[in-house]
């Protein structure tokens, strides 16, 4: 499937449409979500074409692939849990509830959240 050059992420990548913006470098744009499941919600995403985790470590640079797991730790400090714990959130596809056809991770804190789900 091709990358979907008009997705939200996409958009506001280019500026399109505001954001939040918590974290900002050549390869990375973090912003707030826009309706956070907990006091800290920020999304990450690289700003290269990429659907998900797996063509960015299929597709994407070294530079890419650095700045974007440097970043998410960097986010993840500047947000303060790092002292307390977060979670992080990449869904991918269909069975993974994916909205947005643009690879992100969600960070999520500030407060407890919850344990991972039980297998059925």
């Amino acid at each position: 499937m091709a990358y979907d050059r008009n997705n939200i992420f996409a958009r506001i990548i280019r500026g399109e449409i505001p954001c939040s913006t918590v974290y900002e470098d050549d390869h990375v744009l973090a912003f707030k979500d826009i309706e956070p499941k907990r006091n800290i919600h920020v999304l990450v995403i690289p700003k290269g074409p990429y659907e998900d985790m797996t063509a960015f470590a299929a597709q994407a640079s070294e530079a890419e692939i650095v700045a974007y797991i440097r970043a998410i730790g960097l986010v993840a400090e500047k947000l303060g849990v790092d002292v307390d714990g977060y979670r992080l959130i990449a869904n991918t596809g269909a069975n993974g509830h994916q909205e947005v056809p643009h690879l992100h991770v969600h960070i999520v804190g500030g407060e407890p959240v919850g344990p991972m789900l039980k297998a059925k």
